[in-house]
């Protein structure tokens, strides 16, 4: 169990923070902003979870709760370098964590209308927030491509610091946006449906 005593410590007041593992990292560092913003990702989708109570079932509600827990395990997960050798188990997120949102994908992808126009990030108050966290798990899913292209997938030798980055942390928050997209489209069935987008030749300007 985790256990916070003190808010601030200033241990970062020169620009550097801890890794999971206990070395220290710039925060510009590309890893850094990866799970900073895989946070971001989190903090948006609680967003839409709080919308989503008087909107979605409880299963779907749980599942956002779910999402939201991943979110904080892949987070610990990009915090700590691949390793040859661990003092404790670390976590790490797993393909079957990726199966499990491809599922739900089609799951709730199969009883809404097929798509003949793009969408705007629109309809009910729920389904805005769910495209905005969309899109966070988008930019959280760049960040982590750049801190793999930063330390690559290998985990470190012995003695050696910044080991890679746990791929399937990227292909996680890749599954995660679509879903959030099929969800977003979920929560307006009940809203009139999808807010389609109308190209410039068709629309007024007036």
């Amino acid at each position: 169990m985790v256990k916070l005593t003190k808010i601030y410590t200033r241990t970062g007041d020169e620009g550097m923070t801890g890794l999971s593992d206990f070395s220290r990292a710039r925060k510009t560092d590309p890893r850094i902003e990866a799970y900073a913003d895989v946070d971001e990702a989190n903090s948006a989708i609680g967003v839409a979870v709080a919308l989503a109570k008087d909107e979605f079932d409880t299963e779907t509600l749980n599942l956002l709760v779910r999402i939201q827990n991943d979110l904080f395990d892949l987070g610990a997960d990009l915090s700590n370098p691949l390793n040859e050798h661990y003092e404790y188990d670390p976590i790490r997120i797993e393909e079957a964590w990726i199966v499990d949102l491809e599922n739900s994908i089609d799951k709730y992808n199969a009883g809404l209308e097929k798509l003949d126009s793009f969408i705007l990030p629109g309809g009910s108050g729920l389904a805005a927030g769910l495209h905005l966290a969309r899109t966070v798990v988008r930019r959280a899913e760049r960040a982590t491509w750049h801190a793999i292209e930063a330390y690559g997938t290998e985990p470190a030798k012995k003695g050696q610091p910044n080991g890679g980055i746990n791929v399937a942390a990227a292909k996680y928050l890749n599954r995660l946006s679509d879903l959030l997209f099929v969800l977003a489209r979920y929560a307006n069935v009940k809203h009139g449906g999808d807010v389609k987008w109308v190209p410039s030749k068709s629309r007024s300007r007036g």
